[in-house]
């Protein structure tokens, strides 16, 4: 920044040699033309004549003038120097106060909160970037604070309209059953059932509404370990195979073979569970959803990919937004209260990493970028573990490993076995 005011510098050296050169000249020519020209013998004629008017001798007059002037003059030429100077440089800085005036300008119009950018003269080049890195930052802190705000406004709305429609259901169906007690035993059991179901689809969304509340306003430690993504990937594709059965859907898993990264094997589950779940929601039927993962130079990349619906270019971003919802609906057809996926960004960026969405006419990829441990985490991390909820739920389609060859950098593929697997 220093190196950036050379031309603020050079003025200022160059308005003070122009003052010092003035005073010389104006100086020089006062003294020879003036004091010691025309006016030299004038000057002492009338100081003599003026001190034997107070009934001074002549004698002691031109004594006195010379012990007071004549003998101190280079000292009063001196004196007349530096107050011809400070004249001069007076009026000089009465020029460079317009540099102050435009640096007044520039803050006022930060205050006013004018739509127009700064301009300052070019000597103040880099106080006018400055200014306007200021003036940009508060306008994005103001914006910031206001969309806050109105994320608060809609977490506040969408909380008491996702809560309230399952809550309506759960009331309609209970009362139905306490008042008609004479109700077919057929019809209790299905009431109470779907009761029951939107009792837990109740307690999943608090959780989801608890989840990304910590996520945002806590700080989350991780449980961080080295985690066996091949077998975690696989089991929770096995795991929601009932899922899967509903809209006639198969998984492919293609890992490569003892994949291992180091995170919090339960949050990193809940990040791939709530993008598999997305994944079958949106869905076409009858279609495969492949979930690939491979190891790249300094992380490891994980794509899940399903046939459905193009997400626009507008839309792929905003996704990982707090309630969001591609389908534009609070209903609960097709998803939850749109918090899966902001909570899954939350998840990976605690552990360094990134997520992002891609969609075609074709397909959709969600696509999970993990960091390789660093040689400090590879100086803690003494296990591995692999992440186990429930047990194998049963076939999910084609399942496939990838294995690398020792010594090749080719690839191979090998079928699982049995296990429910094919």
């Amino acid at each position: 920044m220093k190196n950036n005011y050379r031309k603020l510098k050079f003025s200022i050296l160059l308005q003070t040699v122009l003052v010092t050169a003035l005073t010389v000249l104006v100086g020089g020519f006062i003294l020879n033309y003036v004091i010691d020209g025309i006016y030299n013998d004038s000057f002492a004629e009338m100081f003599v004549e003026f001190m034997m008017s107070l009934n001074m001798k002549e004698k002691s007059a031109i004594s006195l003038y010379w012990k007071l002037i004549g003998n101190n003059k280079t000292f009063f030429i001196i004196v007349g120097f530096l107050l011809l100077f400070a004249l001069f440089y007076y009026v000089a800085l009465s020029k460079m106060m317009k540099y102050v005036d435009q640096i007044g300008d520039g803050i006022e119009n930060i205050l006013a909160e004018s739509t127009d950018p700064i301009h300052l003269i070019t000597e103040l080049k880099p106080i006018e970037i400055r200014l306007n890195e200021i003036k940009a930052t508060l306008k994005r802190q103001e914006l910031d604070a206001e969309e806050g705000e109105k994320k608060k406004s809609d977490l506040v709305l969408f909380l008491a309209h996702d809560l309230k429609t399952p809550l309506t259901s759960i009331v309609a169906y209970l009362s139905m059953l306490d008042t008609h007690t004479e109700m077919p035993e057929e019809d209790r059991i299905k009431y109470t059932h779907i009761a029951l179901e939107k009792s837990i689809r109740l307690g999943e969304l608090i959780n989801e509404f608890f989840d990304i509340t910590r996520y945002n306003f806590q700080d989350i430690e991780l449980e961080a370990v080295e985690i066996n993504l091949s077998f975690m990937l696989e089991q929770l594709a096995d795991e929601l195979y009932g899922v899967l059965q509903e809209k006639h859907l198969a998984c492919e898993v293609y890992v490569e073979e003892n994949l291992v990264v180091y995170g919090d094997p339960d949050k990193l589950a809940r990040v791939f569970d709530n993008i598999l779940r997305n994944a079958i929601a949106y869905c076409y039927e009858d279609t495969k959803i492949r979930i690939e993962a491979r190891m790249k130079e300094r992380y490891v990349e994980i794509i899940f990919v399903n046939q459905g619906d193009k997400i626009p270019g507008t839309m792929l971003q905003t996704i990982f937004e707090k309630f969001y919802r591609v389908d534009g609906s609070r209903s609960s057809g097709t998803g939850g209260a749109g918090l899966g996926l902001a909570i899954a960004k939350e998840i990976v960026g605690l552990h360094g990493g990134m997520i992002h969405a891609k969609s075609d006419d074709i397909k959709t990829q969600f696509i999970v970028d993990l960091p390789l441990k660093t040689e400090k985490e590879e100086g803690t991390a003494d296990e591995v573990r692999t992440y186990r909820r429930r047990a194998f739920g049963g076939k999910t389609g084609r399942r496939k490993r990838i294995q690398r060859k020792e010594g090749k950098g080719d690839l191979e593929q090998s079928g699982k076995g049995d296990g429910g697997l094919q």
